[in-house]
């Protein structure tokens, strides 16, 4: 049976069919009230935009998703994890202002924001997955824990996983840095000269590979198990990860991440895909280039893999925008996102989420007003 797949085009002629409304009838039609476990928490899990990014999903949109959960008495809350990479949201307290600074604040929204893995990204729980690149995964804690979550995307291209829509926001949006580093890189993290010697990270180090000299430290490579956690914990940013991982591999890796958030989630997830302001690069840039192609609708379904690959799907169908780093010449039909990022392969995601039994690629478009 394929997969359905719920449409709203960004057609608006009355208030019944503004797009916010039309979030509500697609979070009604797609089925989630039954996702929802009355009284309980509901993970909203979305990307709140590097600062000086623009392109990232509007709050108006996440505020209506939150009303309907209420409305069938779960208890939302909007959460990411913290980044690998250094910037404003590397840890919880400059995540949380980020996402207040881009109108992500309780007033807006009407629910509170959780970063899941914790100040330092420590709060992780190794979810036993056995596939091809990894025996457990690190999830998120409170990601973990709540049963119900609701996976907001905005769909846009990116420079490794080719594009980032449902499957990514499951695979690195809701693990741990840790589990970010083993994403991107078998490497183990290296120190850079900027070290201060506070040891933090040697009182971390789970295997004690790291050792404090008069001025840096020194990462014995033959003790380190490449787990990633002292990099988040620097609070100078001394320990630097690798980024090595060949694309085919990232995808495959980030995929398994995937599978690991949505394990003991059964028949509890909501995707929502807004293919709107469709960047070529991820929210993370703190800046947003123009949009690779005309804005599209919004989609909605239980299934990840379905839903990427409907968005994908409407992408490549569009006509590119002229002025945006595909320049006019990439036309109707041709695949958008490699265009754009070359090297990337995104089909990736979709083929081998499905061989893990994520969902399907084969699925059915329905439009919704």
């Amino acid at each position: 049976m394929k997969a359905k797949v719920y449409f709203a085009n960004l057609r608006a002629t009355s208030r019944a069919t503004s797009l916010v409304n039309k979030v509500g009838m697609l979070f009604e039609v797609a089925g989630f009230k039954d996702i929802i476990v009355p009284n309980e928490p509901v993970a909203v899990k979305m990307h709140f935009g590097e600062k000086g990014n623009t392109a990232f999903l509007n709050p108006i949109y996440v505020r209506e998703v939150v009303n309907r959960i209420k409305k069938y008495k779960g208890k939302p809350f909007l959460t990411d994890a913290n980044t690998l990479y250094k910037g404003s949201r590397s840890n919880s307290v400059d995540h949380i202002n980020t996402a207040i600074e881009n109108g992500f604040a309780y007033a807006v929204v009407n629910a509170p924001i959780i970063i899941s893995d914790g100040i330092f990204s420590q709060n992780f729980v190794e979810v036993e997955i056995n596939k091809k690149h990894f025996d457990k995964v690190k999830i998120a804690s409170d990601i973990f824990y709540t049963q119900s979550m609701m996976v907001l995307a905005h769909f846009k291209g990116h420079d490794t996983a080719g594009f980032g829509g449902a499957i990514k926001s499951l695979g690195m949006g809701c693990a741990s840095a840790a589990g970010k580093q083993q994403q991107h890189s078998t490497a183990k993290p290296h120190s850079v000269s900027k070290c201060r010697t506070c040891r933090v990270c040697a009182q971390w180090c789970p295997t004690n590979a790291i050792t404090v000299l008069e001025d840096r430290i020194s990462i014995d490579q033959e003790k380190c198990n490449g787990c990633g956690e002292c990099i988040p914990l620097c609070p100078d940013r001394a320990i630097e990860p690798e980024w090595g991982t060949k694309m085919d591999e990232f995808v495959e890796r980030m995929t398994e991440y995937a599978y690991g958030a949505m394990k003991g989630k059964e028949g509890r997830l909501g995707f929502i895909n807004f293919v709107m302001d469709v960047s070529p690069l991820c929210d993370c840039t703190p800046w947003s280039d123009v949009p690779i192609v005309p804005d599209i609708g919004i989609l909605a379904s239980t299934d990840p893999v379905a839903i990427d690959q409907a968005s994908m799907d409407l992408v490549n169908k569009a006509q590119a925008m002229v002025g945006s780093v595909l320049d006019g010449h990439y036309h109707e039909g041709q695949d958008k996102f490699e265009a754009a990022n070359p090297d990337t392969k995104g089909y990736l995601q979709l083929s081998y989420a499905e061989q893990l039994g994520m969902g399907s690629r084969d699925y059915e478009l329905v439009e919704v007003i």
